[in-house]
């Protein structure tokens, strides 16, 4: 899979090691920087990982920063993204299976290294499972939905 990664320089480390386990797992990455822990501003590196998702010139990205919070909504203002923000295994598994997330935030000063490692694998190995979270999604858009809906 060809995933892009990006961060600014407080996720900087985590991008550095997802990264590497990225390449390890025989994925394919396009690093979109940040390139050192000196200061940046986010926008500059989450927004064209976004957009290389919504393209499809790549599948999946995974964003990275202090809190990860700013990142996921930097990537959640590009049509056709759907970016997780992950603090935990189980919240990487559902973005995925009720959301199909095709991008997860994750915080560098959140969480331990070891669990952003199984965030990122949990996504990568859980599937969407489609049915009513298909319409939902579909109004993500505000496109119209036939069917039952729930409340």
């Amino acid at each position: 899979m060809r995933i892009a990664i990006a961060s600014d320089h407080a996720g900087f480390r985590y991008k550095q090691r997802i990264a590497e386990e990225l390449v390890r797992l025989g994925h394919e990455v396009v690093d979109l920087g940040a390139d050192s822990e000196e200061p940046s501003d986010y926008p500059v590196f989450i927004r064209p990982a976004a957009e290389a998702v919504a393209s499809g010139d790549c599948e999946r990205a995974i964003v990275l920063g202090g809190s990860g919070n700013g990142e996921a909504m930097v990537a959640n203002r590009v049509p056709g993204v759907r970016c997780a923000l992950c603090w935990s295994v189980e919240a990487a598994e559902l973005g995925r299976r009720h959301n199909d997330a095709n991008m997860i935030s994750i915080g560098q000063r959140m969480v331990p290294l070891d669990v952003a490692l199984a965030i990122v694998h949990a996504w990568l190995d859980t599937p969407f499972d489609g049915g009513r979270h298909t319409r939902r999604i579909a109004q993500f858009d505000g496109e119209p939905v036939s069917g039952e809906a729930s409340r």
